[in-house]
């Protein structure tokens, strides 16, 4: 008797980034949980040089605004070369822009379903609008001003791979996050028993799994009251 063995094709998520500033990802994407999840290859990520796909010279990414103004403009014909080149059929292609839409958690886990994402990261002034009709989704990451998209394609990156089967591992971490059921995480504790007169929930040295699950579901209930209500509504 013969037996045939088919492979198991498995999807491997891969996010292209777009920058001007590529070693600002070597500390973060080389470090904890990122790295990890390349080396076992849950996700492949490859930082890219936007001047890489500039002409001329000295390789010009940006330029001055027509009609006049402060700072710096990021080139549509440069942008647009580099992302005809990275992507293919069913790419999600992500701009970082204090314009966008606030990243949370259920972005993120509609990310995490993609095979493949482009994070483009602005910079300087601002970029050309034309940029805009190049991408799928624009995200911010708050109502701040940041020098620009590299840190929020960290945090956009970071939130995303931690998402995928197998980067935290089997454990029911992920599934009580902050911000999952619209509830922040419930408190949680560790030796020694007492601290400073501080001590440790009786109910979570009872063991008793029944009581402890309700009485952590209770606190996270509570605690979101108190700090997000605005989650609840």
């Amino acid at each position: 008797m013969f037996f045939v063995m088919a492979a198991i094709l498995v999807n491997i998520m891969q996010i292209d980034i777009l920058t001007l500033f590529p070693s600002m990802f070597d500390g973060p994407f080389s470090e904890s949980l990122i790295s990890r999840a390349i080396k076992n290859k849950a996700v492949k990520i490859k930082i890219h040089n936007l001047r890489d796909w500039a002409e001329g010279k000295h390789r010009q990414v940006d330029d001055s605004p027509y009609g006049g103004g402060a700072g710096m403009v990021l080139k549509i014909d440069v942008m647009d070369r580099a992302v005809q080149v990275l992507k293919k059929r069913g790419t999600k292609i992500i701009l970082l822009t204090p314009q966008g839409k606030t990243f949370n958690q259920k972005i993120a886990k509609k990310l995490s379903e993609q095979d493949h994402l482009i994070l483009i990261c602005g910079h300087y002034e601002g970029f050309d609008e034309r940029i805009r009709n190049l991408v799928d989704e624009e995200i911010s990451i708050g109502d701040y001003i940041l020098t620009g998209g590299e840190l929020p394609a960290m945090i956009v990156a970071d939130t995303v791979v931690r998402l995928l089967p197998g980067v935290v591992g089997k454990n029911e971490s992920v599934k009580n996050d902050s911000f999952e059921n619209n509830l922040l995480d419930y408190p949680v504790y560790t030796k020694p028993e007492i601290y400073k007169r501080k001590r440790v929930p009786k109910i979570l040295l009872s063991g008793d799994h029944q009581k402890i699950a309700k009485w952590r579901q209770k606190e996270a209930k509570r605690r979101t009251q108190k700090r997000r209500p605005d989650l609840l509504k």
